[in-house]
């Protein structure tokens, strides 16, 4: 690491692509950290799925159309085993930075320095991930909620909270009388109750996002989310780019949240209140802490106190919200508590030390 360059190698879940725009969470964060390695002079290398929109260096595995079956699980992991390979090779990086549950399927042998972020509830990850024998393999929460649900494990380290572009959010338009709701369409997130109480309150919901190619996914999608829809007010609109959820976030009366995963974060809500809109969520894990009930959003029960806190939205105040997000969501701090990690976490050996 001579003048201090690093050289970090991420790989990404491989089954979403990665950027600004993607869909999930943790593509979002990974994206973050990549764009702010290469600002900051440091080499970012990128293992993810093809589509990917990377600011380093793209080492690109095939993208699986359509549903994703045990098959095209097998094959994607032998693809990206191969590739991080040849890539570790290659590049000779200084720390390895790993996102997807599903990470002990490509987890590589001992040698170089590697750092496992939880995007997802502990429950979700097989129990091994906690008993790691591979030297120099350390595990993070993304938030204190989250950390506190983890098992022992001598590999953990203190979280590293998640954080957004509050700048690249300010944006002031009118409000409008319509809920929005975001995220991956899927059971776990719930989205046919956010619809439920939008019909309840008489107020529409715009819904974006996307399904993923699981069977229970487009099931839920299929026999939940569609009849809702089709019954109206509400509408989908797809997968929404940054640009467009900008806007979208600053014209809603409130962003609307039904989620029944324990949150480990939520990029979305964080970024509501930088658009100075408030959150009515149920108090799904990180959520809890986000949500400053009654001034940034409405922590709610049931479909019936949704619906009454979409109605209250519009009297708090966005001025609030803008504080929070200012003050406690900052994408910048996150990017510089990840890069004084990797410095940390590749210090801690030499054996893989190339120099720059």
């Amino acid at each position: 690491m001579r003048g201090g360059r690093l050289r970090v190698l991420q790989v990404a879940y491989p089954f979403a692509p990665v950027g600004p725009d993607a869909v999930g969470g943790a593509e979002q964060v990974l994206s973050a950290l990549d764009r702010g390695l290469v600002a900051a002079g440091h080499r970012s290398i990128v293992l993810a799925a093809e589509g990917s929109e990377i600011a380093g260096e793209h080492v690109a595995i095939p993208r699986v159309p359509g549903q994703i079956g045990p098959a095209d699980i097998a094959a994607t992991h032998a693809a990206l085993r191969n590739a991080l390979a040849k890539a570790v090779a290659h590049h000779a990086p200084h720390l390895l930075h790993f996102h997807g549950v599903d990470v002990l399927d490509y987890l590589p042998p001992s040698g170089i320095p590697a750092l496992i972020t939880l995007h997802l509830p502990p429950a979700w990850y097989p129990p091994d991930l906690w008993r790691l024998a591979r030297p120099d393999t350390w595990l993070h929460a993304v938030s204190a909620s989250q950390h506190a649900t983890c098992p022992p494990s001598p590999n953990l380290l203190p979280p590293l909270p998640n954080g957004i572009d509050v700048e690249a959010l300010t944006l002031r338009i009118g409000k409008r009388d319509f809920a929005l709701c975001l995220g991956r369409i899927c059971p776990e997130k719930n989205q046919h109750q956010a619809l439920d109480a939008g019909s309840c309150a008489g107020i529409a919901v715009l819904l974006g996002g996307q399904v993923f190619g699981h069977a229970a996914h487009e099931a839920y999608w299929h026999g939940q989310v569609v009849p809702r829809l089709m019954a109206g007010p509400h509408r989908f609109l797809g997968a929404v780019g940054l640009a467009r959820k900008r806007r979208l976030l600053s014209a809603a009366r409130c962003l609307v949240s039904a989620s029944l995963a324990p949150e480990t974060s939520s990029l979305v809500a964080m970024e509501a209140l930088a658009c100075g809109t408030p959150v009515v969520a149920f108090p799904s894990g990180a959520l809890a802490d986000i949500v400053e009930h009654g001034v940034t959003g409405f922590l709610v029960r049931d479909v019936a106190e949704m619906a009454q806190a979409m109605r209250a939205a519009a009297r708090l105040d966005p001025e609030a919200c803008r504080l929070a997000a200012r003050t406690r969501f900052s994408g910048a701090a996150m990017v510089a508590r990840y890069r004084a990690a990797y410095a940390a976490l590749a210090r801690r050996t030499v054996t893989h030390g190339a120099a720059s």
